[in-house]
């Protein structure tokens, strides 16, 4: 089931530099402009559902295991469709917004991919 799904529409020109270190942050069209040299912007979406341990994170055809979600990660994916990605394997987040999923590379983005939370079938 599908839980979140939105559509990439910028990509901040710092990006780069976040994916690097394993991070990925995403906002909707309403980030603040001081957000948006860092971040993923989107078109929004609806969460239907929380996104809970053992959801799937997907971006294009990439699939990536969520192993921990911080407790303040649904309501700011919810009320803002922000949310910030940690490819660091941890079962546990280190700030309150984060949602952790598996160590692997990270995928390639690009403007008008599709990305989102689905439960595991």
């Amino acid at each position: 089931m599908i839980k979140f799904s939105a559509t990439i529409s910028a990509i901040g020109p710092l990006v780069d530099e976040f994916c690097s270190a394993g991070i990925m942050v995403f906002f909707g069209q309403n980030a603040p402009d001081e957000l948006r040299s860092f971040a993923i912007l989107h078109d929004g979406g609806t969460l239907i559902s929380d996104v809970v341990v053992g959801d799937v994170f997907y971006i294009g055809d990439e699939r990536f295991t969520v192993l921990a979600v911080g407790e303040v990660a649904n309501q700011n994916l919810c009320s803002l469709g922000h949310f910030v990605i940690k490819f660091n394997g941890e079962k546990t987040p280190e700030m309150p917004g984060d949602i952790c999923v598996e160590m692997r590379p990270l995928p390639h983005i690009k403007i008008g991919e599709t990305f989102g939370f689905a439960s595991d079938p």
